[in-house]
């Protein structure tokens, strides 16, 4: 119930006619993250700050619902959304995007193949049981099924640890993703992308949202909208690894940046 009255809560504040618009602001000045700055980042974040797994991954997947919300305001009146989740912590960014955008309105459908046997994710897979959303037990082989049934795919299923190539069960969704027509918002890292170089036969995402702050690849993007999400860097942090964060407006914890 806490969860609940507290999502109702944030989306409605940050949805106020006065806030629609999106607040941008450059990225020329922002720090773009090698892998091993992103690594550190992360360590220094649950040991040196006390943050949690679970604490970071709630406010990462929150600001990806919030992104997601913006930017496709058809979500926010029952739009289905399939949200593609990995084994990682990437996955449970994915989990917990989808709860929020149920609770924001939409109908979200999720594929996750491999949940880990650890508590977190569990928990995570259960609450989006419990809340009534849709698991795919495969995954849909020809594009015109998902091209016909969903507003848009969440991409959430590798971060900025992955290190090629794609093997496995992803290997065909991503071939599949590829060569849709329906937009992708991509989580932090365009799924099966170096996370330094990019890739430019990889999936081509309509939306990003960078967490914490935009990876190296993220200069390589070329998609519609870029978002920095996750409002929650101490400043001590920032200053360490100058990575000058904008200033995000008001209460929002997602705020859309330009390539200028």
């Amino acid at each position: 119930m806490l969860t609940q009255i507290f999502s109702q809560f944030c989306w409605r504040s940050l949805t106020r006619p006065s806030q629609l618009r999106s607040i941008m602001t450059s990225s020329a000045k922002l720090r773009f993250l090698r892998q091993e700055e992103a690594q550190n980042i992360d360590q220094e974040l649950f040991t040196t700050y006390g943050f949690s797994v679970d604490q970071l991954m709630e406010l990462a997947g929150y600001s990806c619902a919030l992104a997601a919300g913006r930017s496709y305001p058809s979500l926010l009146k029952g739009a289905s959304v399939l949200i593609c989740c990995g084994p990682g912590n990437n996955g449970g960014d994915g989990l917990v995007c989808a709860r929020h955008l149920k609770m924001f309105g939409s109908e979200p459908t999720i594929f996750y193949p491999k949940c880990p046997d650890k508590p977190l994710f569990k928990n995570l897979r259960l609450q989006c049981e419990k809340m009534n959303l849709q698991f795919l037990d495969s995954f849909p082989t020809d594009q015109r099924d998902i091209d016909g049934k969903y507003g848009l795919i969440i991409d959430a299923i590798f971060g900025f640890s992955f290190k090629g190539p794609v093997r496995g069960t992803f290997a065909p969704v991503l071939d599949l993703l590829k060569r849709v027509s329906c937009p992708i918002l991509s989580v932090d890292v365009p799924s099966g992308w170096d996370v330094e170089t990019g890739a430019e036969d990889g999936l081509q995402p309509d939306t990003l949202v960078s967490l914490t702050a935009p990876k190296l690849c993220a200069k390589h993007f070329r998609g519609r909208t870029h978002y920095l999400g996750g409002r929650f860097v101490p400043q001590d942090l920032e200053r360490k690894y100058d990575l000058n964060l904008p200033m995000f407006p008001g209460t929002d914890c997602i705020l859309e940046l330009t390539s200028t």
